[in-house]
């Protein structure tokens, strides 16, 4: 069902608007010409005339250019609508006046605040010109219509908040990414290049797989930030990292120096598509971490999936909390903890058994 609103929702706001205002137009004409169709004078049987009908199209036609020309339009229907009202008794009794409603709710969408305040002075001396029982409808209508142009434009508002919101939080998504995608590539390749003109020297074999891993790890980043960024012609990016990456993740890493194991217990379950992206940023930041930072000999990553929440550790045996001083390496920090607490889980980091150790957190299921 919320389906079918949002696809009904989707095709009312592809109408045009010329569209919608040609349809406004012809309803409140027809609204407005239906009692001429069945009501009898009370003078007697002679048809209507013109000259009692010339206020009906006055107070509907000008409503094609509502858009354009609110406040003027408002003004040419509101005075129609009067000149229909003193016209006399002997004319069709109209039990709404649709142009001059229609004509404040646009005044009210469309109009500053001077604008709709003089509109309001404007329907105020017809309205207490009639009967009391008129006058309270009137003035119930007229308001519901001015609160509705108002309520759309504060709808607009939020929307255009909230998609300016929601393009900020992709910019920081996107950011977030970049930086997890290039800090561990990089470090990986600065290590590797490191070492690679000892390993020429002395251990040909070894630079040869120093390259490889280099050229692995530029790859990889290439692919990753293609995937981010999205495809040259604006087309979205679909593809998220997943946990099936995580052992190719862990082997590169360990083909850098520290010796990386990964452990899992439990029985795995789905996790929402944004929490799996997660986890493996987390996973891949604490890695750039040790490699970057921690001078360690070997680390682990530990996945314990539970009831309801998956617990990952990633520990190293190297120097400890000391080395997360940086800024740099402040930033990764702030960045895990920002997609732990995006989706709904937790991140603690600190001294471990042997050297830092960082514990998240995560909900196992859908997100609402």
């Amino acid at each position: 069902m919320p389906d079918l609103f949002h696809e009904l929702r989707h095709r009312l706001r592809s109408i045009p608007p010329s569209a919608v205002d040609v349809a406004l137009t012809l309803a409140v004409l027809a609204g407005q010409t239906v009692p001429f169709l069945y009501a009898d004078r009370m003078s007697g049987p002679q048809p209507w005339t013109l000259a009692e009908y010339w206020p009906v199209p006055l107070s509907s036609l000008p409503l094609l250019v509502r858009r354009r020309l609110p406040m003027t339009v408002f003004v040419v229907v509101a005075a129609a609508s009067l000149a229909y009202s003193l016209a006399g008794p002997d004319v069709p009794y109209q039990p709404v006046p649709y142009g001059w409603l229609a004509g404040l709710y646009t005044v009210a969408e469309l109009c500053p605040g001077p604008q709709r305040a003089l509109a309001v002075l404007i329907s105020l001396p017809p309205a207490v010109a009639v009967s009391p029982d008129t006058f309270v409808r009137s003035a119930l209508t007229a308001a519901a219509a001015y609160a509705m142009g108002r309520s759309v434009v504060r709808h607009r508002r939020s929307a255009a908040l909230e998609a300016e919101l929601a393009t900020e939080r992709e910019r920081a998504r996107i950011a977030r990414d970049m930086h997890d995608i290039l800090a561990h590539g990089i470090s990986v390749m600065t290590v590797q290049a490191e070492a690679g003109p000892y390993a020429v020297r002395v251990a040909p074999e070894r630079a040869e797989q120093a390259f490889k891993v280099i050229a692995d790890a530029g790859r990889d980043a290439q692919g990753q930030l293609s995937r981010v960024l999205g495809e040259p012609g604006g087309r979205s990016p679909v593809a998220r990292p997943a946990l099936d990456g995580l052992p190719r993740l862990v082997e590169r890493v360990s083909a850098t120096g520290p010796a990386v194991r990964l452990t899992v217990t439990g029985t795995p379950a789905a996790l929402h598509p944004d929490t799996e992206a997660a986890a493996y940023r987390i996973v891949q930041e604490a890695l750039t971490n040790i490699v970057k930072h921690a001078r360690a000999t070997a680390g682990e990553v530990r996945f314990d999936w539970k009831d309801g929440e998956v617990v990952i550790m990633i520990s190293d045996n190297g120097r400890g909390p000391a080395r997360e001083a940086g800024p740099a390496s402040g930033r990764g920090l702030n960045g895990m903890r920002e997609r732990a607490t995006a989706c709904g889980g937790t991140l603690t980091l600190g001294a471990g058994r042997a050297g830092f150790e960082v514990k998240v957190r995560l909900p196992i299921g859908k997100r609402t």
